[in-house]
């Protein structure tokens, strides 16, 4: 008899079934750790794990620990979706002293960071054309920043008012800017707001300011996926902080996949780092409760994963089937890949490949076919269930409707 389960079940209660393909699945995992073992890589470095949500298929070294690179950012997800809304939204607010006259600020223009980690070019051009909007195309006085504030990845505050400057200014483009602009924003205005005094850095805001736009990020789910496609370490450290560090990370990741603390030890949320540890068995338990979260909120975990044959980022050289929803790890020394893949037989199947040694570009051609075999002997299913649709309402980078204009002259 098979028992349901949401979450991972302890080893002891999650039974190894022999079915004819399941043979086929063992035999393959076995040529598997063979060929490494021929190439130099020993079995005990390497770490297997196949499941569907009822049934246990293949699992080798599934409990133990082993280093996972970016697969760590999986429970920075679970652990950031647990604690926030998927819609939640970091404000970044502009305000202004002084007045307006002839498009000119005759005082400072104030930006107030909500630490938004995906605070781009793309966003700062947005707010260009805003303040264009309400009249402003000079400001008489200084930049003044109130942390927190990041600006493409860079926490420094020094960069992140060189590179908003920089964005608000069409006529001193990059061309790193103008590519941003061409593929997110063509058809959108060009701002240009120029700034002539320095650049002032205060932990409260202005005793005169007038808080004129609220910047609202894109949603928090969507950041997830963002991060999740391109193994975004800043955005992850960001968000890992914010569910309330690494350890915490590491104890909510292990309740919800329902394993023993000892098979996810983090000391970060990126995954940088082989002090990373985490056991494939663990790895799928996440992904099996970050499916169950998200479904209880009306998403699915194509909401915040890469897909294959959709997303490129990690996945641009990737030969995986299509449809499958994965996360990628790579150190020099480690390479990981864990998943979940639609099959006609056996409905959702999550996998966990963990390798570790010098040998990134092999073990991602033998993961792929590892997976590819996955998905053939198993069957791949014509139609995908729930947690390979992506509900979420789809959002861009610079945005114009995500800019409220608080107060105008």
């Amino acid at each position: 008899m098979l028992v349901w389960y949401w979450g991972q079940p302890p080893l002891e209660t999650l039974q190894l079934l022999l079915f004819p393909p399941q043979v086929a699945l063992h035999q393959y995992r076995d040529r598997y750790l063979e060929a490494l073992a021929q190439a130099g890589f020993s079995p005990h470095q390497q770490g297997i794990w196949v499941q569907t949500t009822q049934q246990l298929l293949v699992n080798h070294q599934g409990d133990r620990p082993l280093s996972a690179a970016s697969v760590t950012k999986i429970a920075t997800s679970l652990a950031v979706l647990d604690k926030y809304p998927f819609d939640y939204r970091f404000l970044t607010r502009i305000g202004t002293t002084g007045s307006i006259q002839k498009g000119v600020l005759k005082g400072d223009l104030v930006l107030i960071g909500g630490n938004d980690p995906l605070f781009v070019w793309e966003e700062a051009i947005a707010i260009g054309n805003a303040l264009n909007r309400l009249g402003i195309r000079q400001v008489q006085g200084d930049l003044v920043i109130v942390p927190p504030l990041q600006m493409n990845f860079y926490p420094e505050p020094q960069t992140v008012a060189e590179l908003f400057k920089l964005a608000l200014d069409w006529r001193r483009w990059t061309p790193e800017i103008q590519a941003a602009y061409a593929q997110h924003l063509q058809g959108q205005p060009r701002p240009q707001v120029s700034i002539a005094g320095a650049t002032r850095f205060q932990g409260t805001l202005p005793a005169n300011v007038r808080i004129r736009l609220e910047h609202r990020s894109l949603p928090l789910g969507e950041i997830v996926r963002q991060m999740n496609i391109y193994s975004n370490n800043e955005i992850a450290e960001t968000l890992a902080a914010m569910a309330g560090g690494a350890a915490r990370v590491a104890q909510v990741a292990a309740r919800k996949a329902n394993v023993p603390p000892s098979e996810i030890q983090l000391i970060n949320g990126s995954g940088l780092g082989e002090e990373n540890r985490i056991s494939p068995r663990a790895a799928c338990g996440m992904l099996l409760a970050l499916q169950e979260m998200l479904a209880q909120k009306n998403h699915s975990l194509a909401d915040v994963l890469p897909m294959a044959g959709r997303d490129r980022g990690t996945l641009a050289n990737r030969q995986l089937p299509v449809a499958t929803l994965v996360k990628t790890g790579s150190l020099w020394n480690v390479s990981a890949l864990v998943g979940v893949l639609p099959t006609a037989k056996h409905g959702t199947v999550c996998f966990a490949l963990l390798n570790r040694g010098d040998n990134l570009e092999g073990f991602r051609r033998q993961q792929d076919r590892y997976v590819q075999h996955l998905s053939q002997t198993l069957q791949p299913s014509p139609q995908p269930g729930a947690e390979f649709q992506s509900t979420a309402t789809a959002s861009r980078l610079g945005e114009p409707q995500r800019i409220k204009v608080l107060a105008a002259e």
